[in-house]
């Protein structure tokens, strides 16, 4: 059973839009995020994109925000924004259960992350906590607190992971900006399987703590319908915090510069496979036409891969060791409630030697090093997000495929987490199932500006996205 996502104005707005229609008096926080709620209420059954939806609570900071803009004294670039938080994310008033049965539901909760404080002063109005697999370990969402969630184009299907209640409720509109993470593909490849935008910034732009398990690998961002949306959220989400142990670049961005007229003097370079990487045709075309969109914004184009072979060993020793941390904080009672294959990932990265973490930890510098090269030529790196379409939900890979984990199918994504840099992805058509497809965006380290003026120049050339059903 399906059904049109609504085509009201309320339903396809952008936050961008909101705040303008905020401001002129024209919408108000509070029919605002009624009408997300309203929304919730009918879709999530569906999709299961929501841990935890705090109705009461998000009405009356609608109503807070409400009193703000009538007063003309705004708290903020967001206010009365409705936004989530992925279910990784401490939220002072929300459970935070990491999607696991290990967690207890007793709270207290009274603490925020810097990105939830951040948004939160922002004048954000958070209506819920979003699904992720168990510590986020996976590249597609289920767990066993939460069950499965699906995906909105066709509820058969993985939105993929881990992020994947944030790019389920992005692609739906059930709140209009979102909060995922990122440690080897977690916001590109939910936003690739549901066509919606969502950005990977570069390693210490975005505050984190308490630290993830996966430490360097990963990244906190937004994850929104458009690419302005997304430079809004970051905006307020890349603030220094003195808690954060991985201070990168406290630096200002003027993450709300307007994108140049064009893209006349970039270098681009495009890369179908990465020289060893297997894509579906329906796919590599929709890219390949995407590509030829950049070339008419201006850019010079040239066909060439970055130069490094799979570093899948390097990814999975720092991976399986990272989860592995997982396990020095719980009893065997609570052991046996994990996640199956969670927890042999996490035994197997508890046997992993030092030597062999230590080299991988060499490995990856080195990979950092070749791609700072890499662009100093370059101003971008173009690749499909994902070299497959969305498959079954409640597996990790598709079944009968050849793929045996969940690392196995996303080739384009985990480098980046291994070299820090920026990378998105952007919704460039449909394949040949009708499913979208993603555009991969990688940028050098701290020039994020550069991959989200060029999303935002291209969705003007890009096909519309259709809405997915629900």
């Amino acid at each position: 059973m399906t059904m049109t996502a609504l085509p009201t104005q309320l339903a396809d707005l952008s936050a961008v839009e909101a705040l303008s229609l905020f401001h002129h008096r024209e919408l108000s926080p509070v029919e605002l995020t009624k009408d997300c709620l309203a929304r919730i209420r009918r879709d999530n059954p569906a999709v299961n994109a929501f841990a935890h939806v705090d109705e009461a609570g998000a009405l009356a900071a609608a109503r807070a925000s409400e009193a703000r803009w009538q007063a003309g004294t705004p708290s903020g670039p967001l206010d009365g924004i409705p936004t989530t938080i992925k279910d990784l994310t401490l939220t002072a008033g929300m459970p935070t259960r990491f999607g696991s049965a290990t967690s207890s539901p007793d709270g207290p909760w009274e603490t925020d992350a810097p990105i939830s404080g951040h948004l939160r002063d922002a004048g954000a109005v958070i209506i819920g906590k979003t699904t992720s697999p168990e510590f986020g370990w996976k590249g597609v969402t289920d767990n066993p607190l939460h069950g499965v969630t699906r995906n909105p184009w066709d509820h058969r299907l993985t939105p993929g992971g881990s992020s994947g209640g944030a790019a389920a409720a992005a692609a739906l509109n059930l709140g209009l900006l979102h909060q995922g993470s990122d440690a080897g593909g977690s916001i590109r490849i939910p936003c690739s399987f549901t066509g919606t935008f969502g950005i990977k910034p570069t390693f210490g732009w975005v505050p984190q703590w308490p630290a993830s398990a996966m430490s360097l690998l990963s990244h906190l961002g937004p994850m929104t319908r458009t690419a302005a949306d997304s430079a809004l959220m970051l905006s307020v989400m890349a603030q220094p915090d003195t808690r954060d142990g991985y201070l990168g670049n406290p630096r200002a961005d003027d993450w709300l510069s307007p994108p140049p007229d064009s893209l006349a003097g970039w270098r681009i370079a495009f890369s179908p496979d990465l020289g060893y990487v297997d894509v579906a045709p329906d796919i590599a075309a929709r890219v390949r036409e995407a590509v030829e969109a950049l070339q008419a914004l201006g850019a010079t184009i040239e066909e060439v891969d970055p130069g490094f072979d799979s570093p899948l060993e390097v990814f999975n020793t720092l991976w399986f060791a990272g989860a592995s941390q997982v396990l020095e904080r719980l009893d065997s009672a609570q052991q046996s409630l994990l996640d199956p294959d969670f927890l042999a990932i996490a035994r197997r990265g508890a046997a992993i030697p030092l030597r062999d973490y230590l080299t991988a930890c060499h490995t990856r510098e080195q990979l950092i090093a070749r791609m700072q090269g890499f662009h100093e030529r370059y101003d971008l790196l173009v690749t499909p997000t994902m070299p497959i379409a969305p498959f079954e939900a409640g597996h990790n890979v598709p079944p009968g495929s050849r793929y045996r984990e969940w690392m196995d199918w996303t080739p384009f994504s985990y480098p980046f987490n291994l070299t820090q840099q920026p990378a998105a992805s952007l919704p460039c058509g449909l394949d040949a199932q009708g499913l979208p497809v993603g555009l991969h965006l990688v940028g050098p380290r701290f020039q994020d500006l550069k991959v989200l003026h060029a999303a935002q120049l291209l969705e003007d050339l890009l096909p519309d996205m259709p809405s997915p059903t629900s």
